[in-house]
């Protein structure tokens, strides 16, 4: 097993660490450390709880600057000890493994950095960053000391989904692929915000079928109106600048295949749309995000048209069951098992950070793309926020 930072388990120097922890069990490898923060950002969708699964992993402290907070979500964590500051918990905890949970990304970067700084490898909630230029730097620092970070783009690692992989290229289910579409929740955030938020497991979940992507093509308005460098403003959770409340956007994949993306406010709200469609020469499959892990279901059917065809919508041939009794544990249980998995095998997780970057490429593609008037490449060769000089 390799664990590069400070040879945890093969120096000499781990030798104090195990005389003062002799106490606890046998089969812990891990120290584990969680970075949360009540009023900004939260703990995502329980990433407090990445490790619960593991029972080589100790939950050795928490970190959140809110008091009632910070006891609540330490308890839920069966963390040993707490801090309101998470430096100080890095510096005397020296962990192995770091969830940083807050969903808001405008500190993910100073977070990560702080982590690889102390040699920790660990889990990011989505997004990754601000901008491109942070992401750069995050991927930079991990790199750098050969730590392994995984993103909590849970739906690629969901077993179902792995087998929809396998019944798409393997299997070819529906022929040859000839294009993707997808869908943000368009609820209250419709538009920017949503693309952010929500379109970035869509996003994870192209790059994870196709490849990254070569190009974008977009168009934004607000109220029905292009946008207009004085639409740009903060999103509602700091996210960094947004623009616009319709969003289509394009994206080139290899083989001359496109994936579509739209988010559009309308006064229905969510209409469960959000997820990812694929459209091939003898039918679809349709992967819904709305309920963890997500559904997925396939058309036999090449018309794509199963009102007129008679043809109904099926499971997937031989799909796992994916059923979860705990879905707070079970939904990043298979990301942490592989983030674990590519520490001791020196590999890339599955779902990497890196693999993060990509799916915020897409994002700032569409509006770099929009504000340049035409197909752009990718990836893109100003990774500063384009709205940020735009405005």
């Amino acid at each position: 097993m390799k664990i590069n930072r400070r040879g945890f388990l093969a120096s000499t120097a781990a030798i104090p660490f195990v005389t003062q922890c002799a106490a606890q069990p046998q089969n812990i490898k891990y120290r584990a450390c969680i970075i949360g923060d009540t009023h900004d950002g939260g703990y995502g969708h329980s990433l407090h709880l990445a490790f619960a699964n593991r029972p080589d992993v100790q939950v050795v402290a928490l970190a959140d600057p809110d008091e009632a907070g910070r006891a609540q979500h330490a308890a839920e964590a069966k963390a040993e000890r707490s801090y309101a500051d998470y430096r100080e918990m890095l510096e005397k905890e020296q962990p192995d493994l770091v969830s940083v949970a807050p969903r808001t990304t405008v500190r993910h970067r100073e977070y990560v950095l702080a982590c690889a700084e102390q040699g920790c490898h660990g889990f990011l909630e989505k997004p990754i960053a601000t901008d491109l230029a942070e992401a750069d730097e995050m991927v930079a620092a991990i790199e750098a000391k050969n730590l392994k970070w995984a993103m909590a783009h849970n739906y690629r690692m969901s077993p179902i989904v792995h087998h929809m992989k396998k019944m798409l290229f393997e299997e070819r289910l529906i022929g040859h692929i000839i294009e993707l579409r997808s869908h943000g929740k368009e609820d209250n955030r419709a538009g920017a915000e949503d693309m952010i938020v929500l379109g970035t497991h869509t996003f994870d979940m192209m790059q994870y079928l196709m490849g990254p992507p070569e190009w974008c093509m977009a168009d934004i308005t607000v109220n029905g109106k292009p946008a207009q460098p004085s639409d740009v403003k903060e999103a509602t959770e700091p996210l960094g600048p947004i623009v616009g409340n319709r969003i289509n956007a394009v994206f080139g994949f290899s083989k001359g295949i496109a994936g579509f993306f739209g988010s559009i406010v309308q006064p229905d709200g969510d209409g469960k749309r959000w997820g990812l469609d694929i459209y091939g020469s003898k039918g679809v499959i349709q992967a819904r995000f709305n309920d963890v892990p997500p559904s997925v279901t396939y058309l036999p059917d090449p018309s794509w048209a199963p009102g007129s065809s008679g043809i109904a919508w099926a499971p997937l041939p031989g799909a796992p069951d994916a059923t979860l009794t705990n879905p707070d544990v079970g939904r990043n249980a298979p990301i942490i098992d592989d983030l674990i998995a590519a520490i001791e095998e020196d590999r890339l997780p599955q779902a990497s950070l890196q693999d993060g970057r990509t799916a915020y490429e897409f994002i700032q593609g569409a509006f770099a793309a929009y504000i340049h008037g035409g197909r752009i490449p990718l990836p893109l060769a100003k990774r500063a926020h384009p709205l940020k000089d735009w405005a």
